[in-house]
């Protein structure tokens, strides 16, 4: 019997307020299907997410990255200032 783990994934700012709460949990194969459904289950993220910093475990990695061992994702929208 296979174990799946959750992910914890955070949002922060236009992504949190998009969401409407600033954290959930997945168990999404990889990267790229979490965005899917992100999309699919918050459309109002349409146009934001292609612009956020995805980190897993605080690295960027490609979308067929698999997050069977992650444990946080943090999707960080630009911000302003410097």
């Amino acid at each position: 019997m296979t174990t799946t783990q959750s992910a914890t994934v955070r949002f922060f700012a236009a992504a949190q307020e998009a969401v409407g709460q600033d954290s959930l949990t997945t168990d999404a194969p990889t990267l790229g299907v979490l965005k899917q459904r992100l999309l699919a289950e918050h459309p109002a993220l349409t146009g934001i997410l292609s612009r956020c910093a995805v980190l897993v475990d605080g690295a960027r990695v490609d979308d067929d990255f698999a997050l069977a061992d992650a444990r946080t994702i943090d999707v960080l929208p630009p911000f302003a200032g410097g």
